[in-house]
């Protein structure tokens, strides 16, 4: 009976991965939620066997792009006490590469943009990041007021977001190289604006 359950176990596991990854494969090549039936389809398990294992699509979503960020690699912050230049490049360099492999899991959720799990996703995402440059810029958050602080956190967070990198890879069709330009002079320009002002 012990033997029959966790062989039971097992194939109810390798249905779910294979459903998780059929998903992710699917969302990497078109940048579009799958629906039920592709999913079942490219799994080869039958669209019961989905409902069986997540209640809707939504959850289904919800799941692989939980999967698909804990894939992701967050590349390592540069060190505060490194020149300025230095670390201008690396953490726009991070940024771009985090960025670039979440792009369609983020244009594929557009149409479960109000869902609760995703949202409290998003606003993870977006407090770590925000974090990450508040440790980066450290020496140069440490001449501005606190109000200065959070606006140059404010406009930093805006600048570099997820949703500012898929306009300029997606919308505008900007090579890597070129969007990553954009970023580090975008980044250069505020910082040197935030702390010219405070010192003037």
């Amino acid at each position: 009976m012990v033997v029959r359950t966790d062989g039971r176990n097992r194939r109810a596991a390798e249905t779910r991965r294979k459903i998780i990854e059929a998903a992710k494969i699917m969302i990497a090549e078109t940048s579009v939620a799958p629906t039920v039936v592709g999913v079942a389809r490219r799994a080869d398990v039958s669209v019961r066997s989905v409902f069986q294992h997540f209640h809707d699509v939504e959850s289904l979503f919800v799941t692989v792009m939980d999967s698909i960020r804990a894939d992701v690699v967050v590349p390592e912050m540069p060190s505060a006490n490194r020149p300025l230049s230095t670390r201008i490049e690396s953490i726009v360099a991070a940024f771009a590469e985090l960025f670039d492999k979440v792009v369609p899991l983020r244009v594929a959720s557009g149409q479960f943009v109000d869902h609760p799990a995703l949202l409290e996703r998003s606003q993870t995402a977006r407090n770590e990041l925000r974090e990450a440059t508040f440790e980066v810029f450290a020496p140069e958050f440490a001449s501005l007021t606190e109000q200065a602080r959070e606006e140059l956190a404010d406009a930093i967070g805006a600048a570099l977001s997820l949703d500012a990198w898929i306009v300029l890879r997606r919308r505008d069709g900007l090579s890597l190289e070129r969007a990553t330009a954009v970023w580090r002079l975008t980044l250069t320009a505020l910082l040197a604006q935030a702390v010219g002002a405070a010192k003037g």
